[in-house]
């Protein structure tokens, strides 16, 4: 074998060898690019699901927060038909006859005076003058005080506790006890 032929061999196997090489980096390089579109792909994929996800969270938080400020609206308005209730049952115990109004208050005062009780009629009660001379008054010997406040009704001062018997306060403790029922019975 002559000079030239070795170095003929020595080309030829460096020729192989390079193509070889060359085939394997194309098939290297072939599966990194595969790899990372797979990659991409997933990312993409993982990117979409979570936009999607916060977008969905998003979505829901604006609907609760939507539920919650209409809630807050009826419930408010809800309360503003019961202040009405209220306000006029005070009103027509304001505008009560002379008769029926003596009646209530004598019968308030039987159910909650004490013997020695002050009354107080509010000044705003028309009837004070009249139910100032009802035999309750005397069988239970109270003292008449000069009226003050508002509310229509009394309140008594006793020894060890006053009541305020106002109708004001009446409707306030009746609303306190009934008003769930009420409600209840108003927004089925």
């Amino acid at each position: 074998m002559g000079k030239e032929e070795i170095i003929e061999r020595i080309l030829s196997d460096a020729a192989r060898e390079a193509q070889t090489v060359a085939e394997e980096a194309q098939k290297d390089a072939e599966q990194t690019l595969s790899e990372a579109e797979r990659q991409i792909l997933a990312l993409k994929t993982e990117t979409e699901e979570e936009i999607a996800a916060r977008a969905q969270r998003i979505s829901e938080g604006k609907a609760a927060a939507a539920r919650l400020d209409s809630s807050k609206l009826l419930l408010a308005e809800k309360r503003r038909v019961i202040d009405e209730i209220y306000s006029r049952a005070l009103k027509q115990l304001l505008s009560l006859s002379e008769h029926d109004s003596l009646a209530l208050v004598e019968r308030l005062l039987k159910e909650n005076a004490e013997e020695g009780d002050e009354v107080v009629f509010a000044a705003d009660y028309p009837h004070a003058l009249k139910a100032a001379r009802l035999p309750v008054i005397a069988e239970k010997k109270l003292t008449v005080g000069k009226p003050q406040g508002t509310g229509g009704g009394f309140v008594l001062r006793g020894k060890t506790c006053d009541k305020d018997i106002t109708f004001r306060a009446l409707l306030a403790f009746d609303r306190e006890e009934h008003e769930p029922a009420l409600a209840a019975e108003l927004f089925k």
